[in-house]
C-alpha cells in the first residue's frame, strides 16, 4: 500500500476513534479480517447447532487445548483432536438436539494470533425429556487459521444438575469419568 494510500485511510477515520484499520509494516489489517473470523465462527456454532461437530473438528490443530470447566462427564481437559471428537460425541448423546443461539462474537488478533468470544444461548433436550437451557461464552484461540484454544464459561451447576439427574434415570455415561 502505497504512502497516500494509507494516509487516506488514516485522514478518514473520524479523530479520537480507533482506526478501523491497523497499519502494520506496511500491511493494513483491516476491520474485514474481523468479520471473516466472526463469520467463520457463526457458521461454526450454526454446524454444531445442527449436530455436526466434524465441522469445528476440521479447524482444530492435532494438539488443541478443550477446556469445560467441572468434576463431571463432560468436565476437564483435553489436548487433542481425538480427545475433543470422543468429547463431542458424548456432549451430543447426553445432549441431543442442542441448539446454539449465538449473541456476540468479539474478534481480536491478527491471523498468527486470534481471539474469539462467542457468547451465546443453548438449548437442548436431554434424554430423560426436560428442557435444558444453560448460557455463557467460549474463549477461542487461533493460529494461522487452526483452532488451538476452546475454552467454554458457562453456569456448570446447570451441567451438573442435568447429568445427576441423567445418571438417577440410568443413563451411565452422565456419571462417566472425564474424556482426556
Amino acid at each position: 500500500m502505497s504512502g497516500d494510500a494509507k494516509e487516506e485511510v488514516l485522514q478518514a477515520n473520524t479523530p479520537g476513534r480507533k482506526a478501523l484499520a491497523v497499519v502494520l509494516g506496511g500491511a493494513m489489517a483491516p476491520a474485514a479480517y474481523r468479520y471473516a473470523v466472526e463469520g467463520v465462527v457463526r457458521f461454526a456454532f450454526g454446524r454444531l447447532s445442527a449436530g455436526d461437530y466434524r465441522t469445528m473438528l476440521m479447524a482444530c490443530a492435532s494438539d488443541v487445548e478443550h477446556t469445560f470447566a467441572g468434576e463431571h462427564a463432560l468436565g476437564g481437559t483435553r489436548h487433542s483432536k481425538e480427545g475433543l471428537e470422543r468429547w463431542f460425541e458424548r456432549l451430543f448423546r447426553l445432549f441431543p438436539g442442542l441448539d446454539f443461539e449465538v449473541k456476540r462474537v468479539l474478534v481480536r488478533g491478527w491471523p498468527w494470533r486470534t481471539e474469539a468470544m462467542i457468547e451465546w444461548v443453548d438449548r437442548a433436550r436431554p434424554a430423560d425429556g426436560v428442557p435444558y437451557v444453560n448460557e455463557g461464552c467460549h474463549v477461542l484461540r487461533f493460529k494461522w487459521g487452526r483452532l488451538v484454544g476452546l475454552h467454554a464459561y458457562l453456569d456448570t451447576q446447570k451441567v451438573e444438575e442435568t447429568l445427576d439427574r441423567l445418571a438417577k434415570e440410568g443413563i451411565e455415561e452422565a456419571s462417566a469419568p472425564p474424556i482426556q
